[in-house]
């Protein structure tokens, strides 16, 4: 039988780079899924929604570790990133929300391997539902409005989710807890425009969500007021009016300013293959790639707001 100072000492490493981690069975794999298929069936997940995101989760990766018997999930604090885009004659400051830079998964895998590896374990990122499985494994709790917060970083926090053979000596799972702050509060479901949170349902309606639009390549909905817009991608609406967020609210870090002609660009929806490479290198830094088909709008968006 293996000694639990194993899991020990890989927390101890996780918490050095500033992380925070939990180890579960493999097992809870079939629980994921079930979570999320009988919300489906449920009526409760949207079908554009569950078709654009939650379909492609892989319930099946442990197929692809022989061995495979634990999934480790991280919680990395990551900031909101102030933007600059030069335009007339001033610079739009643009937010960009927490969660959104994948660029830390490869440091995080970087530290998890540099423990398991001299002993002979593998990892694997995956992609699975990381806000559920983080609050399931008791790493986070959901908000009222859907999103995790963990102790220290509130929502500013990004998860990450590995398989691994690592052994998992203490499971930790448990049923979706909501933070006891949320109980006597409506402060994010009065802030929310569009009306997203509901007091008598614990699912976020994500189809309303002004997330869910600033992601979809697509003109947004009539019912969506210009007055509404406050972030690149995402929205930081109901983050930023919760109490449990109050301590970390100010943690912003300036980013890159974008020069008026890479505005126009941008703006323009000028292919990216047909972008300077400075631009190309900017975007790719701020991990916005993935997100390119949407920025044009997004931005014009957020400058006629500031007009």
């Amino acid at each position: 039988m293996r000694s639990p100072q194993l899991s020990e000492a890989l927390y101890e490493s996780i918490e050095k780079q500033g992380f925070k981690g939990k180890i579960v069975s493999i097992a809870h794999l079939t629980e994921l899924q079930k979570d999320i298929e009988a919300h489906h069936k449920k009526g409760l997940l949207d079908k554009e929604l569950y078709d654009a995101y939650l379909a492609s989760f892989d319930f099946e990766c442990q197929r692809s570790l022989t061995g495979a018997g634990s999934l480790i999930i991280v919680s990395v604090p990551q900031p909101q990133v102030r933007v600059g885009f030069e335009w007339e004659q001033n610079s739009v400051p643009v937010i960009i929300p927490p969660t959104y830079d994948s660029s830390v998964d490869e440091r995080v895998a970087s530290r998890l391997s540099a423990y398991l590896a001299p002993q002979g374990y593998g990892l694997q990122k995956v992609r699975l539902p990381d806000k559920l499985l983080a609050v399931r494994s008791g790493l986070a709790q959901y908000g009222k409005n859907n999103i995790t917060y963990v102790k220290g970083s509130g929502s500013f926090h990004r998860p990450v989710v590995f398989i691994s053979d690592f052994p998992c000596e203490a499971d930790s799972w448990g049923e979706p807890a909501v933070m006891e702050q949320c109980e006597n509060c409506s402060a994010c479901m009065k802030a929310c425009p569009t009306a997203a949170i509901e007091s008598d349902r614990f699912l976020l309606h994500a189809e309303r969500c002004l997330t869910f639009h600033n992601e979809r390549a697509c003109d947004f909905p009539e019912w969506v007021s210009p007055t509404w817009h406050n972030s690149l991608v995402g929205c930081m609406i109901c983050q930023k009016v919760c109490p449990v967020n109050k301590d970390i609210l100010k943690w912003t870090e300036s980013s890159v300013t974008f020069e008026r002609e890479e505005t126009t660009l941008i703006l323009d929806g000028v292919s990216d293959d047909r972008l300077p490479p400075k631009t190309l290198d900017k975007l790719k830094n701020l991990d916005m790639m993935e997100y390119y088909n949407v920025l044009g709008r997004n931005l014009r968006a957020l400058i006629e707001k500031s007009i």
